[in-house]
């Protein structure tokens, strides 16, 4: 079908609320956020009868040595028949307790998150890969964890009400980073449809949130004792000041340890006592380092009601703190040789496991003034494997290879120095900083109140002293105490009230081709195409909106599309994007086709001689929408966007 541009182009329109957190009243009783991470997971609720009550889940069994944790680690476990087994701490017992003849038909994931910001052209048959190497669908496993947190969920809430808790009741809130591109956001939500979240007639159930933007929400309502403040050497919680970045996340985590017993955090109607000293127009950064992703975002606080606008676009990159634990994967490769190692990971995947269990507690001990080494567990089956495989000792190769600060303790360790530690680090750190000093050279970033560190990876003092360095005192550091679950906190809040951020910022250029009259000396002479008689221009960019624009919540971009037939029963078309703002054809450098806007116009047989289908697409939410009208009968025409490739 020929689409054509309409004389008068359409502009941004603010159209009546038919934006759906305005007017559908909340039916709902509970939100529940999810913060499905990389490393770790876990949820969270509030009732909507007293909001400013959030309740963490309640503890998992297991637990590690050495990482006290409210969440539990991102980990699943299928049956060799495919079927769900567990999930979290309970998963990697299981897996590490069974057999070895027996564990290698055992499925078992981790880390598998990262998968859907890595694949290029994701869709709903992308593929995992399990510890012992075979493929699953990713679909599956979303839908299962997602399954999991919901059962835990419902079976929590429904032991509190002491009556069966209905998942109509609930509000749904899954979170996702910010620099995550529409179809890995559309995936999660496909997941949820999958495992019966919610229902693909009741869409807005569930809400996608974007994680440093539930941290920035989370943020507003710190009080002060409730946060560190890296840029005074004064920890603020009423501790003696210290010269050690450490120190004061230590007692931080004493002071949350004490406090862990009670589960429901208060947040406080007021706005927190650092938010008060924000003027109007104040800008701030979040950064959100979690597992697989660091996420940047810049806000500007809007009084008196302390909405939200989003500066800058969102960016960040794979940055997460699993970077740390592939270069010690590079380091134990280099030692013991990668042939081993690759065949180490597939013949004894649980041992591999305990390897990396006993090098996350190590990892959290690392700091910029450690003098003292640190020692690593190596398994059994990891030394008794390699005299196997080579024919000599652990200890023979540790000799032999020329890393430096790692050594062999007598106990059966790796013992390494403090500087190699530091030096797994370096490279993710590096990437991070190196971020962060490009985004503060800016325009829009200029004036930086406030940085506020969050996330998993943001409790370890190494990034924390990068930071610092790198800042020199040009805005104030703050770390929410508990800083692991400021996201779960902040994406409660949003679930309860999403109109909270108003002004986005849209990643990317979007649009579609249409055909443009022929200008002659305006349009190139290979795009003409003769029709009827009369000269078009093929190709041409029609912008929906600009990469970096600011758009509004509810704000909506209109176009009118006629079938090419009467009997034409659906409209599909092709919407393209591409990073740059200016774009003139489809055919440009960096434009490719992200995704479909499919109307279903069968059924609505029209009197008017030239049907018109009046379009609306909505790009100020966390997700794009789309909703279409028959312009001649006023009744509505299903639309549906979809980004994920077929």
């Amino acid at each position: 079908s020929l689409l054509r541009q309409p004389a008068a182009s359409l502009k941004l329109a603010t159209f009546s609320p038919t934006h759906h957190h305005l007017f559908s009243k909340p039916s709902f009783t509970v939100v529940v956020a999810i913060d499905f991470g990389t490393t770790s997971s876990g949820y969270a609720y509030s009732f909507t009868k007293e909001p400013e009550c959030i309740h963490i889940m309640r503890r998992w069994e297991g637990g590690d040595p050495g990482v006290s944790n409210q969440k539990t680690p991102t980990t699943i476990l299928l049956t060799p028949d495919r079927k769900f087994h567990s999930f979290g701490y309970a998963a990697r017992d299981f897996y590490h307790d069974l057999d070895p003849s027996e564990s290698k038909h055992w499925l078992y994931l981790e880390k598998f998150k990262m998968k859907l910001h890595t694949t290029a052209n994701l869709s709903i048959e992308t593929d995992l890969h399990a510890a012992n190497g075979k493929r699953v669908k990713a679909l599956d496993i979303f839908a299962y964890a997602l399954a999991f947190f919901k059962d835990q969920a419902l079976k929590e809430l429904s032991d509190q009400a002491g009556t069966e808790f209905r998942n109509e009741d609930v509000r749904w809130v899954i979170t996702v980073p910010a620099i995550w591109k529409q179809p890995a956001k559309q995936f999660m939500r496909e997941a949820a449809y999958k495992c019966g979240l919610v229902s693909r007639d009741n869409p807005d159930q569930l809400i996608i949130a974007l994680e440093p933007e539930a941290a920035s929400i989370y943020c507003r309502k710190l009080r002060l004792h409730q946060m560190i403040d890296l840029s005074s050497k004064t920890a603020m919680n009423g501790y003696s000041p210290t010269e050690n970045v450490g120190a004061g996340m230590t007692q931080a985590k004493e002071h949350v340890r004490r406090n862990r017993q009670s589960r429901t955090f208060l947040v406080e109607n007021v706005i927190g006592e650092l938010w008060s000293e924000l003027e109007e127009g104040d800008r701030y950064v979040v950064v959100d380092c979690g597992g697989g992703t660091v996420d940047l975002t810049v806000h500007q606080i809007r009084l008196p009601e302390g909405h939200l606008k989003e500066l800058y676009k969102a960016s960040g990159g794979p940055y997460g703190s699993i970077g740390v634990d592939y270069e010690f994967e590079k380091l134990l490769c280099q030692i013991f040789g990668p042939d081993f190692i690759d065949q180490f990971k597939i013949k004894r995947p649980a041992a591999w496991v305990d390897l990396m269990i006993a090098f996350e507690s190590r990892k959290r001990a690392a700091a910029p003034d450690r003098s003292n080494p640190l020692n690593i567990n190596l398994p059994f089956s990891f030394i008794d494997y390699y005299k196997k495989f080579r024919g000599h000792s652990v200890e023979h190769a540790l000799r032999k290879s020329n890393v430096d600060f790692v050594k062999w303790s007598s106990q059966g360790m790796l013992r390494m120095n403090p500087d190699a530690m530091n030096a797994l680090f370096k490279p993710t750190i590096d990437r991070i900083i190196q971020h962060l000093s490009e985004l503060f050279e800016k325009p829009e970033v200029s004036k930086i109140k406030f940085l506020f560190l969050v996330g998993g990876f943001a409790e370890s003092p190494l990034l924390q002293h990068a930071v610092q360095n790198m800042l020199q005192g040009r805005c104030r550091i703050i770390i929410p105490h508990d800083v692991g679950l400021t996201i779960l906190k902040g994406a409660v809040l949003f679930g309860l009230d999403p109109g909270v951020i108003k002004i986005r910022r849209s990643p990317l250029t979007y649009g579609v081709g249409v055909l443009n009259r022929y200008v002659e000396g305006k349009h190139p002479p290979d795009k003409m195409l003769v029709k009827d008689g009369t000269r078009w221009c093929t190709d041409v960019f029609d912008t929906f909106i600009s990469a970096d624009q600011s758009v509004a919540l509810g704000e909506a971009v209109k176009r009118s599309y006629t079938p090419a037939k009467p009997s034409q029963q659906v409209i599909v078309i092709h919407i393209y994007c591409s990073e740059r703002e200016e774009v003139r054809f489809i055919s440009d450098p960096g434009v490719r086709k992200c995704g479909t806007l499919r109307l279903d116009v069968g059924g609505t047989e029209s009197p008017a001689a030239r049907r018109e289908i009046q379009t609306v697409m909505q790009f100020g939410d966390t997700e794009i929408r789309a909703m279409a009208i028959d312009v001649a009968t006023s009744r509505s025409v299903k639309a549906t966007i979809d980004f994920l490739s077929q």
